[in-house]
């Protein structure tokens, strides 16, 4: 052991907050206890059989097992731009403005060791799915935070979002290069319209930074809403770039195949980091995830209409056990304010409780940056069955604390 030798790196990420969530949850489970467990972004259902179908087709011809392309093979960057055509009328270029990645977690740490100098400064609105922010400071950069707030419909409110950047924006030195926006949001869900970006954009051609904008949940919608591309602003490929994944769209999420868009000054750098860094997803599953994009794209409703369902399922059931949440708008999670009984334990003491307890697994709100505390986030990967065990193991755990309360 070399004492003297620090990986200075590692040392500036914190211990990782869900850590001890999934060391309980763990024991548990080697114990023989069933866990209902709501704490991870993980679908549950299969993959559609035409896109596992097609994976085999291909992985049986012999000219697939070699190298594939780092940037992802043409026909797959020619779907995603026939997907973006489709969904918002936007005209992509697949060799100069789409990039294939290993997921959109990988491709977004990817992009941000390609884009990102030592001493750099991101603006990063809190709560935030981790590697938002990680990425920047894993490569040296800084990170600035201010806190989103919403309305009762699970809106953004937007005159606060543009107050807190213009003034992030002018306060700090040196100013910053980017900005990350995530709508539908994890883990809040929250949602924004399209206004939302025509003002993001004109304010990074005022103010000279790029934008980084992840619609991992875009298709995940539910009623009339439906999710906004920034990309489709005039202009907005002069200061933006999108991450997309296939994960949760078609209960792809092992498969790792995602991709960013957009500006080709970033896009091209993305490209070229990663022709030094990989060789690109296994080719059959690259030609799978084409017939993903451009196949039959009925199977997106049904899991639309799955998550939907939970979603109003968990509600109830959690509002008859004694906890009131408010309805989100679009994506597979539920933000949900810790009941008023156990406020006082906050986010983290409160889900290692409720999972001790009631064997019910959250993710604490202070796990997605301070801003989150006091909230947790409800993964909807449990059957309804399962959704309803967990309304009635929490009905008796808040009961517990109401009955000391009156004492």
């Amino acid at each position: 052991m070399f004492d003297e030798i620090e990986f200075e790196k590692i040392k500036r990420l914190p211990k990782y907050v869900f850590a001890a969530i999934n060391e309980i949850k763990l024991q548990m489970r080697q114990n023989g206890e069933d866990v209902i467990d709501f704490s991870m972004g993980n679908p549950d259902g299969a993959t559609p059989q035409h896109i596992v179908d097609k994976l085999c087709e291909a992985a049986n011809k012999p000219k697939n097992h070699g190298y594939s392309v780092s940037k992802g093979i043409y026909k797959l960057r020619l779907a995603i731009c026939n997907w973006y055509k489709r969904t918002y009328n936007v005209d992509l270029d697949p060799e100069l403005e789409a990039c294939v990645t290993m997921g959109s977690k990988e491709g977004y740490a990817h992009l941000i060791q390609a884009i990102t100098n030592p001493g750099d400064s991101a603006v990063v609105p809190e709560p935030a799915y981790p590697i938002h922010s990680y990425a920047f400071i894993l490569n040296g950069a800084n990170v600035h935070n201010f806190p989103i707030k919403w309305n009762e419909n699970m809106e953004l409110d937007e005159e606060e979002f543009f107050a807190s950047l213009t003034q992030t924006l002018c306060e700090n030195v040196p100013k910053p290069k980017f900005v990350v926006v995530n709508f539908p949001h994890n883990p809040t869900t929250t949602i924004v319209y399209k206004r939302f970006y025509e003002r993001l954009v004109a304010l990074a051609k005022k103010e000279r930074f790029y934008i980084i904008s992840d619609i991992a949940y875009a298709e995940l919608c539910f009623g009339d809403y439906k999710t906004p591309s920034i990309l489709e602003i005039e202009g907005a490929k002069d200061v933006a770039v999108e991450t997309y994944t296939l994960s949760k769209t078609y209960n792809m999420a092992g498969w790792r195949v995602g991709f960013v868009v957009g500006n080709p000054k970033i896009v091209q750098a993305l490209q070229k980091i990663k022709s030094w860094l990989d060789y690109g997803i296994y080719t059959p599953m690259q030609i799978a995830a084409t017939i993903a994009l451009d196949g039959d794209q009925s199977c997106i409703e049904e899991i639309k209409e799955k998550y939907q369902t939970r979603m109003e399922v968990l509600i109830q059931s959690f509002k008859d056990a004694g906890w009131e949440i408010q309805k989100p708008k679009a994506s597979m999670f539920i933000w949900a304010k810790i009941p008023s009984v156990v406020e006082h334990l906050g986010s983290m003491e409160f889900c290692k409780q409720l999972l001790q307890e009631a064997k019910i697994a959250l993710s604490p709100g202070v796990g997605f940056g301070h801003h989150g505390e006091g909230y947790v986030r409800i993964a909807l990967i449990e059957n309804q069955k399962r959704i309803r065990q967990a309304a009635r193991n929490l009905k008796v755990f808040l009961k517990r604390f109401e009955d000391t309360k009156q004492k």
